[in-house]
């Protein structure tokens, strides 16, 4: 029996083999071998997952912890309205981030997204949540990014804890210092009133101008859309305004913490169309802090910038302050920042990643 299955295999074989040629021009027989694609061995990431402590205090902490173990570690204070899960909006520059070797940690602020609200609690509870965060996933030195609204609570825990902060980096961040802004004179249910659209609706929310370059990013409004829906509704409180009400409130008290024993540098972004926190804040920042600070202005964006030039920002918190990113040749570089300054100014090179070109 073993020699008729040889010769139907054999057979099967050669109709198989037949069946994929093909006859060339010049007469020879070409073999046409389909490339199937290839299955993945592991997930892709869907964006950080939120984990929760218990801390000393006896509060419950919500953040995320993304990038690898041993990266720098990076705390990522996000704007105003937002939850621990706001750093996947920069996930744009996930690639540039790993490969920069960076470890974005979030931790959530009082009544957004996962965490319960408390009206009793201030800033200053914040950055003792912050601290024990980063205590409890053994991250002693640590480098503070804000955006916006997080202005204030990054100020915060510089002043309270110094000495563990590598490097300070405020991207168009509000600072609770100089005079205060216009809505510290409206009563809570004046406010309430001028933000609950807003805050049910997070496509007002996050709103940006049609010519902003954040429009050029895939899915970027979707995600904010969803971060938005995630603050304000994931436990349920139904767009409840009282907690955004209550951080607006914070951002009026005066004076601000004191930053005179912060020692590590300070970078400061800022976009020369920004109405929200207008460049004219540098200033105010730099009275506060006792010096070393690097000032980086772009006159393409608004309040946007922390987004147009997020590339930039990984870089300076990577540790390249000295250099620029630039594109040249349809290649992205990073480059000593006097010869990015001529390549720009000569018209070799833009600023930024070769993405924003596309």
């Amino acid at each position: 029996m073993r020699p008729p299955r040889r010769r139907t295999a054999l057979a099967a074989t050669a109709l198989a083999v037949l069946g994929t040629l093909l006859v060339g021009g010049s007469g020879a027989v070409v073999a046409d071998t389909p490339r199937l694609p290839e299955v993945q061995d592991e997930f892709d990431s869907l964006g950080p997952d939120v984990h929760a402590a218990k801390l000393p205090s006896g509060r419950t902490a919500h953040f995320t912890d993304a990038g690898p173990r041993d990266g720098r570690p990076v705390l990522f204070i996000g704007g105003t309205g937002t939850s621990a899960r706001a750093q996947h909006m920069t996930d744009f520059f996930g690639s540039t981030r790993d490969e920069m070797g960076l470890r974005l940690i979030s931790v959530e602020r009082n009544g957004f997204g996962d965490t319960e609200f408390d009206p009793g609690l201030g800033k200053a509870d914040f950055a003792e949540d912050a601290l024990a965060v980063l205590d409890r996933i053994g991250v002693e030195k640590v480098s503070v990014i804000a955006i916006s609204g997080g202005g204030p609570y990054a100020a915060e825990l510089a002043a309270r804890a110094p000495e563990r902060v590598r490097a300070l980096h405020l991207a168009a961040a509000l600072p609770p210092y100089g005079a205060k802004p216009a809505y510290c004179a409206l009563s809570d249910d004046a406010l309430g009133a001028a933000l609950k659209d807003s805050v049910k609706d997070p496509r007002k929310w996050w709103a940006f101008p049609d010519d902003s370059p954040v429009k050029s990013i895939p899915g970027f409004a979707d995600t904010a859309y969803e971060e938005g829906a995630r603050t304000f509704n994931q436990r349920g409180q139904q767009a409840d305004v009282a907690p955004q009400v209550h951080e607006q409130r914070l951002y009026c008290e005066r004076p601000g913490p004191d930053l005179s024993r912060l020692k590590a540098p300070a970078y400061l972004y800022a976009g020369e169309k920004d109405t929200t926190v207008p460049p004219s804040t540098l200033a105010v920042w730099r009275d506060a802090l006792p010096g070393r600070e690097v000032v980086r202005r772009y006159a393409d964006t608004g309040h946007d910038v922390q987004y147009r030039h997020w590339d930039q920002i990984l870089a300076d918190l990577a540790g390249y302050g000295d250099r620029t990113v630039v594109c040249r040749d349809s290649h992205s570089a990073l480059v000593p920042a006097r010869e990015a300054e001529r390549l720009v100014e000569s018209g070799e090179a833009s600023l930024g990643s070769c993405a924003w070109q596309g």
